[in-house]
């Protein structure tokens, strides 16, 4: 068993809302506090959480975490 971790990242929108939710629901756990930052570039806010979750392989660096 592993525990893996991802690092989400969108415009601060419904957009990262519906990103977090569908983790979620995927099983990921929330793993700290959300953070935000001012993308200078694009004039947007852009919101960051970390998930992690426990799965039954061993973790390889090949892996695609999002079909964990």
């Amino acid at each position: 068993m592993a525990l893996i971790y991802r690092l989400l990242t969108e415009d601060d929108s419904s957009e990262f809302c519906h990103k977090i939710s569908l983790a979620l629901s995927n099983g990921w756990m929330l793993y700290g506090d959300p953070t935000y930052a001012y993308d200078h570039a694009n004039g947007v806010m852009r919101a960051g959480q970390a998930v992690t979750k426990d799965v039954d392989v061993i973790y390889s660096r090949d892996m695609k975490l999002s079909q964990q």
